[in-house]
């Protein structure tokens, strides 16, 4: 009778465990118990791995054996494409040692460094010997017979390789995004850049890199957009017409124009605006730049640069002023003081390092972004939305014009006491309804359909054209953004990449950029200092304990049985 309880009792336990599994497997789930919801994807993103309707590929080169910190990094690679994979059975993985097999060690780096796969170079001489490692921290995508490839490291020469990692995980979500928009979304918008008013442009008149260079931004915004060049020169002949090709355009970018803007010009523009389109100013109101300062004299006088837009962007609800900020937070500019001496940092307040708004999509989660001879920007009551993107420091300081700016300033420290003037405003997001600026006003041409309000649209207003200019060094586009001589990248080109996929509402990627992930570290100097306190308590105290459990287990023996 026993024996057969026990059976019953074993057949029932049998029978339970199998249904709960079978109920398991129904209502499987997975949640995330993280305070910064690491592993919760965004929409954006299950919306775009949703839309995978073939096999996508993923070749991660992440592997080996690893200092602790890319570890980390490997494992949460690992642990959002799980969470991809979760989403559809159409990404297959592949994790892969390129440098494993010593027999194609070699030939492997030589193809992934000529594919763009630059190594991370890992020194380590812990041992009291510097050995150096080769690691890859890239992966290829590969979908529908195009390959895109994915940084997993965001690198940094001014940083530690600890925030490297930090902020290569907050960002691996939107680079396995990107590369996948990339692969999967086809270029819908069309962006014009405008030229015929002195704009910034990619080649010369003979075909070559210009010096008053768009390229590196140009092949950053390639990937995502369509893009074209547009010259208002067509204004003075055939307006309409060319205004009516204009609006084929999602948006406009006038970068750094130095030549007035004619009055049918600025009509046609602000009826595009009235139609809804979209667009990105970058423009000065004070004639200098850097290079104008590299003469015998080494200075330059600051005249106004009138661009004829002043009534233009006043209706809009701002002004540009004509003035420069200086500000103590700024860039260096490298000098040689005297004759035969080396190139040297020196603090230049004329390059001030605008501060992002970390409430808004656009500017959230940057770095400071550099601009060169920046005006501020004032703002006026009307009925659009306003809102500040970038300012500059509160130790900023207003100088008018016409001024002399010289080389030999940074040789004199900057009476400090004078840069009261606080932040000042560098870059301006409008949104609403506009106002037309011929609103009951005589039209420069007669039109068939003059509208005097716009559709709901969107303006970003940044008074500094150098902010989109890269350097060209031996006809080659240098990075935008990057300092030659300290290796920093300021943050130029996302501000840009972001600014450009907020007016083109194509605000998913820039979302997920702007996730925001806090990975706890250990504090070496704290354990260092503590050292000896932790020893204590993970060896000595629990034998301490362990010998006061025997000593009591024996006394309370004795006592009971003796």
């Amino acid at each position: 009778m026993k024996k057969n309880k026990t059976l019953i009792q074993i057949l029932v336990v049998i029978v339970g465990l199998i249904v709960i599994n079978a109920l398991s497997s129904q209502f499987y789930g997975r949640y995330d118990l993280t305070q910064d919801q690491r592993y919760t994807l965004s929409d954006a993103t299950k919306s775009l791995v949703e839309d995978i309707d073939s096999p996508l590929i993923i070749d991660v080169f992440l592997e080996g054996d690893f200092p602790s910190e890319f570890r980390l990094l490997r494992t949460e690679v690992r642990q959002i494409i799980e969470e991809f994979q979760l989403q559809t059975n159409k990404i297959k993985v592949n994790y892969i040692d390129p440098i494993a097999d010593e027999t194609t060690r070699q030939r492997n780096i030589e193809e992934l460094t000529k594919s763009g796969l630059e190594p991370y170079i890992n020194t380590d001489n812990s041992s009291g010997k510097v050995t150096q490692e080769l690691i890859f921290p890239w992966a290829f995508a590969s979908y529908n017979n195009q390959t895109v490839k994915i940084p997993l490291l965001k690198r940094s020469i001014t940083e530690g390789l600890q925030e490297q990692i930090n902020n290569s995980v907050q960002g691996l979500e939107y680079a396995f995004a990107d590369g996948f928009s990339k692969l999967i979304k086809g270029k819908t918008k069309t962006i014009a850049f405008l030229k015929g008013n002195g704009q910034l442009d990619d080649l010369d008149s003979e075909g070559r890199i210009n010096t008053k260079n768009l390229n590196d931004f140009l092949t950053t915004l390639q990937p995502y957009y369509n893009i074209g060049f547009f010259t208002l020169d067509s204004v003075a002949k055939t307006p309409e017409r060319a205004l009516n090709q204009l609006r084929q355009f999602d948006l406009i970018v006038s970068a750094k124009p130095t030549e007035a803007f004619t009055e049918s010009e600025k009509l046609v523009l602000d009826q595009y605006t009235m139609h809804g389109g979209k667009s990105l100013w970058l423009t000065e109101s004070v004639v200098m730049d850097t290079d104008s300062l590299y003469n015998e004299s080494g200075s330059a006088v600051t005249t106004i640069r009138d661009l004829n837009l002043t009534n233009f962007f006043f209706r809009y609800g701002v002004r540009i002023n004509p003035s420069l900020v200086k500000d103590l937070f700024s860039a260096p500019i490298m000098l040689s003081l005297g004759e035969g001496n080396p190139l040297q940092p020196l603090q230049w307040q004329y390059s001030p390092l605008a501060k992002a708004n970390s409430d808004h999509p656009i500017t959230k989660n940057l770095d400071i972004i550099k601009y060169d001879f920046a005006s501020p920007i004032d703002t006026l009551k009307n009925d659009i939305s306003k809102t500040i993107l970038l300012q500059s420091s509160p130790k900023s300081k207003i100088e008018g014009t016409p001024a002399i700016i010289s080389l030999s300033d940074v040789t004199t420290a900057p009476d400090e006491d004078s840069f009261t003037s606080g932040p000042q405003n560098l870059a301006v997001l409008l949104e609403g309804e506009f106002t037309s600026v011929y609103d009951q006003l005589v039209l420069p041409f007669k039109m068939k359909e003059f509208k005097s309000k716009s559709a709901p649209t969107k303006m970003v207003i940044i008074s500094d054209g150098d902010v989109i200019k890269n350097k060209v060094r031996r006809n080659r586009p240098i990075k935008l953004g990057l300092d030659e001589f300290s290796g920093r990248v300021y943050s130029n080109t996302e501000f840009l990449l972001n600014t450009v996929n907020y007016l083109l509402d194509d605000t998913g990627l820039i979302n997920i950029r702007a996730k925001e992930i806090n990975i706890a570290y250990l504090d070496s100097d704290k354990l260092k200092d503590s050292k000896g306190q932790w020893q204590l308590i993970n060896i000595a105290l629990p034998l301490i304990f362990l010998g006061i459990f025997g000593f009591a287990f024996n006394y309370f023996r004795k006592k009971k049985y003796t």
